[in-house]
């Protein structure tokens, strides 16, 4: 069978990573609405997301797992049908109850579809051998824009959440899946006794992912936390607050965009000890003003810093000696996407102890230790 070429393979695997961040960036734009359908406070709203994150973080190393073994695309393929599914089951509970089963649901699927698609993406840079890593996490960005626009337009509009998410989800499923079908085949592995089950980093990949959770904890506050921050601080209504994520998602697609090209040019290492200056600059200016455009100019630097930082260390995971790229990346992600799972809830508790603003000051200092750790996503060969 002839290889798919590297313009089919690079449209194929973007287009999971724009299904990934449409379906969440959908979920993310109406947490405002889904607080005020079931009546949740900050308290109780961090512990539903929360129990999201406990899902996402069970299916990391089972789907870095099932990818070594039976492919990564084909396992990509099906949890993105999962995870369009699951979107939909939180819009339709009822109740604060069956709402906690569907984000549990909704973040398993969430969390695997992100380690399997990026095992994938790993495999697609080898094929394509130059950098496309920062390009792909691009269209996650570019997707979770669209989604939390897809929101901005819902709430403008009056549209309600079951609508929205059904036949928004189902309609970015059907025509990213279309692209994504092209036959590639994955490698796999017959035997996998030599890998932990439940992966976590070592030596080396500790520190990635360290870096990664601060990053990925800054992308999960501004998931989840950036309109009700723009609500509290700048008055805005929750049509407008919508719009902190998508700036936010903007100025991320068009720095990992331009991602690859800093790479090359100027090292793994300085680029992302750069992008941590920023970041830090970007959540100290979102935290410290109260004005509507000083926020979102915050939103867009700390969109800008975190950008670079998860390819970065995605890339270094898949090519690391000692593991599966599947499990290296599942490792990295336990550490690593736990931030964006676990810092919503872990700001709601701040937040409801203190205030929102308080806790998205954490940020500042997260993002600070990016500079300081910033040597470890350099490549062995540098």
């Amino acid at each position: 069978m002839t290889p798919p070429s590297n313009r089919a393979t690079w449209m194929a695997v973007s287009a999971m990573f724009i299904l990934n961040g449409a379906l969440y960036g959908i979920w993310a734009s109406r947490i405002p609405a889904m607080a005020v359908r079931h009546d949740l406070d900050a308290g109780a709203l961090g512990l539903l997301l929360l129990l999201l994150a406990g899902g996402a973080i069970a299916a990391f190393p089972l789907a870095g797992r099932f990818a070594d073994r039976f492919g990564a695309a084909m396992i990509t393929l099906r949890i993105a049908v999962a995870y369009t599914v699951a979107l939909a089951l939180t819009a339709l509970a009822p109740n604060v109850a069956s709402l906690a089963f569907a984000l549990m649901i909704f973040g398993a699927t969430h969390g695997a579809m992100d380690v399997a698609m990026n095992t994938w993406a790993g495999e697609a840079e080898r094929h394509i051998a130059r950098p496309v890593m920062s390009s792909f996490h691009a269209m996650f960005s570019l997707g979770a824009g669209l989604g939390a626009a897809s929101g901005f337009a819902a709430e403008h509009w009056g549209v309600g959440i079951p609508l929205h998410f059904i036949v928004t989800g189902a309609g970015v499923a059907v025509v990213t899946l279309a692209f994504a079908r092209i036959g590639w085949v994955s490698p796999t592995r017959d035997s996998l006794s030599d890998t932990p089950l439940f992966p976590l980093p070592k030596g080396p990949l500790i520190a990635v992912g360290l870096i990664a959770f601060c990053t990925s904890m800054g992308e999960g506050a501004m998931v989840d936390w950036s309109a009700l921050l723009l609500i509290e601080t700048a008055g805005v209504t929750a049509a407008h607050a919508a719009l902190g994520y998508s700036v936010f998602s903007v100025a991320m697609v068009i720095t990992r965009l331009l991602g690859d090209q800093a790479t090359r040019a100027f090292g793994p290492t300085p680029t992302a000890r750069v992008a941590g200056v920023i970041a830090t600059l970007g959540a100290v200016s979102a935290v410290a003003s109260t004005s509507y455009g000083v926020t979102l100019v915050g939103f867009a630097l700390m969109g800008i810093g975190y950008a670079v930082i998860m390819p970065l260390a995605f890339s270094r995971a898949a090519r690391d000696p000692h593991l599966p790229p599947g499990t290296a990346i599942a490792s990295v992600s336990t550490l690593g996407y736990g931030g964006l799972l676990l810092g919503p809830p872990l700001i709601g508790f701040v937040a409801h102890a203190t205030t929102l603003r308080t806790g998205f000051g954490l940020l500042a200092v997260l993002a600070a230790l990016i500079v300081v750790l910033a040597g470890a996503v350099r490549a062995r060969k540098d």
